[in-house]
């Protein structure tokens, strides 16, 4: 009998891993509050989560809204894991999804610091080498008025030209 005693205290998760779940809800909770109403409904959380939700987001007062947020996360932890499963993934995704275009726009613009630089003249070639059907007039024509600009100490229109025209060139 006393073995049966100690294989369910084991069983049951301890405080602290408690305390975790519910920390990582209340995470979980803050993240979908932060999305706007049209992507909450793509999600397919359950009703009574959607309309606490909503309540989450009209809480204007900073100590009212953490409130509304705690009870947001209580009401979510009544709910089954696996109906938030599809919610977690999809946020998830976009993170990952940001994360890839904040990456691909650093890429650019280390691009565009290369052929405005120093080297700018090789890095040139070689950029021009690697896509063929640019426009080489215009990339040139907008790195020396950028270096112009640059030089003169004036607002940097042709350096954000530039960039817009390679971001525009690597999403091709």
């Amino acid at each position: 009998m006393h073995d049966d005693e100690a294989s369910t205290d084991n069983e049951r998760p301890s405080r602290s891993a408690r305390r975790r779940e519910a920390l990582d809800v209340l995470a979980f909770a803050r993240q979908l509050s932060e999305l706007p109403p049209a992507r909450i409904d793509k999600l397919g959380l359950p009703g009574d989560v959607r309309e606490e939700l909503a309540e989450v987001q009209r809480t204007p007062s900073h100590i009212a809204h953490k409130r509304q947020l705690a009870h947001l996360a209580k009401l979510m932890r009544a709910h089954d894991e696996r109906e938030f499963a599809p919610a977690r993934a999809a946020l998830a995704n976009d993170r990952a999804a940001n994360a890839r275009e904040t990456a691909a726009l650093h890429h650019v613009e280390a691009l565009r610091e290369r052929l405005l630089g120093d080297e700018g003249d090789a890095v040139l070639t070689t950029f021009i080498d690697a896509h063929p059907g640019i426009d080489h007039q215009r990339l040139r024509a907008l790195i020396r008025q950028s270096r112009r600009e640059s030089d003169a100490g004036k607002p940097p229109r042709a350096q954000r030209e530039l960039f817009r025209l390679l971001r525009d060139l690597d999403t091709d």
